[in-house]
């Protein structure tokens, strides 16, 4: 048993990362498998109506991932950005998220001792308590130490605007994502699309 390994896979699995991505990274500090080569790298572009995405990718050859990236952003009438393009848009926060049957003062207490950035509750009830991506695993250890255990918690990029989409443009970019997620070298998709309950529901 390693804690030390244990502990980074912990880290990439609630950083959402793909399991072929961390075995990838646990072969490559064991100084094992061919994976010497990888790097981990970010594209930046703009889907149709404006949406801003932001995609993680680790790759072995820079050459065939931007062509597969560009090329998904091309088919659904976007465009790959330059770097720095629309990175300004976003902010990694750790974001750890409780139902509303929680006891919001008791989680309030919790997360300013934890040293929590923002607590935020949302319109269902249901609480957001918000992070840097530094303290982000601090924080989480400490409320679940605390009897809290979060319902759902990772490390994300946050939008500062919103793009609201109507039925047809949610399909388009509903579709690029996917094309995206797909690419065996994409480990995160980020964007700033934002579509209504009834419109998710309708598709």
């Amino acid at each position: 048993d390693n804690p030390r390994l244990r502990a980074v896979v912990d880290k990439a699995l609630t950083a959402n990362m793909k399991k072929d991505t961390i075995e990838r990274a646990i072969e490559r500090g064991a100084g094992g498998g061919d994976d010497n080569n990888y790097e981990e790298l970010t594209y930046e572009g703009y889907g149709p109506g404006g949406v801003a995405f932001f995609v993680e990718v680790m790759t072995d050859n820079k050459n065939r991932t931007v062509a597969e990236v560009r090329n998904a952003f091309n088919k659904s009438g976007g465009n790959l950005g330059t770097d720095g393009s629309v990175a300004y848009l976003f902010t990694k926060q750790g974001i750890i998220s409780y139902g509303p049957e929680v006891d919001g003062d008791k989680l309030m207490e919790a997360a300013l001792e934890a040293g929590a950035e923002d607590l935020q509750e949302q319109d269902d009830g249901s609480y957001e308590i918000v992070t840097t991506p530094e303290e982000y695993l601090d924080v989480k250890e400490s409320l679940v130490n605390s009897g809290l255990k979060p319902d759902n918690s990772e490390v994300t990029m946050v939008p500062a605007t919103r793009v609201e989409l109507d039925r047809e443009g949610a399909e388009t970019i509903l579709k690029l994502i996917d094309t995206l997620e797909d690419l065996d070298d994409v480990q995160n998709v980020y964007h700033n699309a934002e579509i209504s309950a009834e419109i998710m529901e309708s598709l």
